[in-house]
């Protein structure tokens, strides 16, 4: 990851960022709170060897006080020093406590003793602090002077009295505050990478070059619109996102020419990716460009060419293979230019075997005589084996991408299916990228500018006669045109 992915990853998880933030700013502000008040006090002892006459003396004995020292603060909480100081002072209610607010320590290369005392009290803690000195004096004298011994070896002098604070040791507001900040801003930032990394969605062209396929052939933003607009390219010409088709016309016509093949399947690894749409929008823009092209319709689960054209839908591909009816009578015409429409027909109980008929074979071969381009839409690839069946059968497949929705493993499993049976993935179309939000990504091709933010999460789990798409209600149904027929 670079700047800019870390730049997007905070503005497109903000949210939980500033959540775990406040959560810890919140965490902190209690602390400051709740928490008791406690003073320290500091005294300090200082230890000398006594009986030093001569500089050899005064050598051994500094070296003899320096390695008594640690074992005299160690025992500055034992009872023998602890106990009198209670009883002096009447601490019996906080005896329990006390040890644990106690602290001791002895400076690098020195004979000193700090004794530090915290309390609630700062006239306690000074207190407590200047008594134990004393005591620990005392012990120190009693410990060294064994069997009645006149004269201890060491001095224990106090040569600094705890002193009473005016202004708490804990807690420290400002201090616990930013501390509460800096813990809030990693965890939120580190929570926001981990989800972001847990997250399988597409989320731009990286994630789909990585599988190492096949190339990007087009990007078409999102349209909240496309509903009730599906046919983009003939209503709006002028557009960004017909321009966007107009592009990735120009691309699979480089393919074309470089496969020798003139049959082409727009598929998906889910429903809903938006296949259907952008077949038709290809096959006219393809169509106003001068080639004569053929649109079959193959999902013979869930067909909808016909519905999106305008055009009669009972009688089509399953009624030509049957032997129903002809193929001239089948085949319908559409708009000014040559784009002639092969319905689906009949919904057949068995669409795998008739699309991997021998007479599924002959109709495609004879198509790419008779046409320039023939573009063919399927079921998705990862519910049902339409797509992979006719897929070895053709030029190849054009995988159409709804960013933020399929993911890498559901892509990567589509590939798959392709690559079993020795069909091919000839490019992708990155579908539904947005171009405005917190989480827009931009993305550059073609000349264009487009973004992507995370959809919904969708599996393509049962396949059923919906896909999984909601049918349009008749307030929002789309109000297909329907040109005139080519005379």
């Amino acid at each position: 990851m670079n700047i800019r992915d870390y730049w997007i990853i905070v503005r497109k998880r903000w949210t939980l960022i500033s959540a775990v933030t406040l959560f810890a700013f919140a965490s902190g502000l209690t602390v400051n709170l709740v928490a008791t008040p406690m003073y320290s006090s500091t005294s300090k002892v200082f230890v000398s060897a006594q009986g030093t006459e001569n500089a050899s003396d005064l050598l051994q004995g500094s070296s003899f006080t320096q390695q008594r020292v640690k074992s005299y603060s160690d025992i500055v909480t034992d009872p023998t020093v602890l106990d009198p100081v209670i009883k002096e002072l009447a601490l019996e209610e906080v005896a329990d406590l006390l040890p644990d607010r106690i602290s001791t320590n002895v400076p690098l290369n020195t004979v000193l003793i700090e004794i530090t005392v915290s309390d609630e009290s700062p006239y306690r803690a000074a207190n407590i602090a200047n008594a134990l000195a004393v005591s620990l004096t005392k012990v120190v004298n009693q410990l060294e002077t064994p069997d009645g011994s006149a004269v201890s070896p060491v001095k224990i002098s106090q040569v600094q009295n705890g002193q009473i604070q005016d202004s708490p040791e804990s807690p420290r507001p400002l201090m616990n505050i930013a501390l509460a900040l800096f813990i809030g801003v990693a965890t939120g930032f580190g929570a926001a990478i981990l989800r972001e990394s847990l997250d399988l969605r597409v989320r731009n062209g990286n994630d789909i070059e990585e599988l190492g396929k096949a190339g990007i052939l087009g990007g078409i933003a999102f349209d909240e619109d496309a509903v009730n607009n599906p046919l983009i390219v003939h209503t709006k010409p002028k557009s960004t996102r017909a321009e966007a088709f107009r592009q990735l016309r120009t691309n699979i016509q480089f393919i074309e020419a470089a496969e020798g093949r003139k049959s082409i399947i727009v598929s998906s690894s889910i429903p809903g990716e938006g296949k259907s749409t952008t077949i038709v929008n290809l096959a006219i823009a393809m169509a106003d460009a001068g080639s004569k092209v053929l649109l079959i319709d193959c999902d013979l689960r869930k067909p909808k060419i016909h519905r999106y054209l305008g055009l009669e839908g009972a009688v089509g591909l399953t009624s030509v293979i049957i032997g129903q009816a002809k193929l001239q009578d089948a085949i319908q015409p559409w708009g000014k230019h040559k784009l002639d429409i092969l319905p689906a027909g009949q919904v057949p109980p068995n669409p795998s075997e008739i699309l991997g008929s021998p007479a599924m074979q002959k109709l495609l071969d004879k198509f790419e005589k008779d046409y320039d381009v023939v573009l063919i839409d399927t079921a998705p690839l990862l519910p049902v084996t339409d797509a992979a069946i006719l897929s070895k059968m053709t030029g190849g497949v054009v995988v159409v991408v709804s960013v933020g929705k399929t993911t890498r493993p559901q892509l990567q499993g589509a590939m798959n299916h392709i690559e079993t049976v020795g069909g091919k993935v000839l490019g992708f179309v990155m579908n539904k990228i947005p171009t405005k939000g917190a989480d827009a990504y931009g993305y550059y091709s073609y000349g264009y500018k487009y973004g992507y933010k995370y959809g919904y999460q969708y599996g393509y789990g049962t396949y059923g006669a919906a896909y999984g798409e909601e049918e349009p209600t008749k307030a929002k149904r789309p109000k297909f045109l329907k040109p005139k027929a080519k005379s």
